[in-house]
């Protein structure tokens, strides 16, 4: 099972505060953790949403918003994507999560990734081989 760790932005993420010096040798560490365990399949922090944009569609069509975006609680400032046996697994490694992050005030969300058995019937032979050479063109994408 695919969990990804949600890690939502604060003032100081959106406000494109880079994190100190101990702060960063604690997430090096704690990704260090995961790797170790086999469970870290990626992650990466997110810039701030003031440098990003939406994509907003009304009746199918297009419009661009430009960040910055209101209510910083409901950003995301970075994720980890882990492979575990159980939701449980992911919480756990959730707790270890470097209680030095925003001073010990961090909320992390955790949900589950859709697999491609989730989908059922409606997914069917033809779409699922099409999912499937998508997925084998990605992997060969990310080795270059």
């Amino acid at each position: 099972m695919r969990f990804m760790i949600i890690r939502k932005a604060d003032t100081d993420t959106e406000a494109g505060r880079m994190p100190g010096e101990q702060l960063l040798a604690d997430m090096l560490a704690y990704n260090e953790t995961l790797v170790k365990a086999g469970v870290m399949l990626e992650g990466e922090g997110l810039q701030p949403s003031s440098k990003g944009v939406r994509v907003k569609f009304s009746g199918g069509k297009p419009r661009v918003v430009d960040g910055p975006f209101a209510e910083a609680k409901e950003l995301i400032a970075g994720f980890t994507m882990l492979q575990v046996k159980s939701k449980d697994e992911a919480i756990e490694w959730a707790k270890r999560w470097p209680p030095r992050d925003a001073n010990g005030e961090v909320e992390l969300e955790i949900r589950q990734v859709f697999e491609v058995d989730d989908f059922g019937a409606e997914l069917t032979p033809e779409l699922r081989e099409q999912e499937e050479r998508l997925r084998a063109r990605r992997g060969a994408a990310s080795n270059r």
